[in-house]
């Protein structure tokens, strides 16, 4: 077995599994109850499952202008994901599009309140 037949199987490997995590996280944004649950699916698996399809498509290719792309593409999404799901979550949780229910901790009532000089957290 040459080392391209071994590049092409470990190639198809992260495709598939890099596909199944996207499916994952779709279905994910569709079942579960709250923004906040959403926001961790919409950008966990998804993050992780693009990163596994691109390592499969730069494992497949093998040239370097593609890799390179590749890369750029996935370091872009890694930065940007986290951030933009942490901002999505704040303007939920201030229009009170978040079930307060579900929340374990809640520490941005603390941080709010403390910012509005009240002692008590919202409810």
């Amino acid at each position: 077995m040459s080392w391209t037949s071994v590049l092409d199987v470990a190639g198809g490997i992260s495709l598939l599994l890099g596909a199944f995590m996207c499916l994952a996280g779709a279905i994910g944004l569709v079942r579960f109850p709250d923004t906040l649950s959403r926001l961790h699916a919409a950008t966990k698996p998804q993050t992780l499952g693009l990163i596994l399809v691109l390592l499969g498509l730069a494992l497949t290719i093998r040239t370097w202008g593609a890799v390179t792309t590749l890369v750029l593409v996935g370091a872009t999404q890694f930065f940007t994901s986290p951030v933009t799901a942490h901002l999505v979550g704040r303007s939920a949780y201030r229009h009170g599009n978040v079930r307060k229910d579900l929340l374990v901790v809640d520490e941005l009532s603390e941080a709010l309140a403390r910012r509005d000089g009240t002692d008590e957290p919202s409810p």
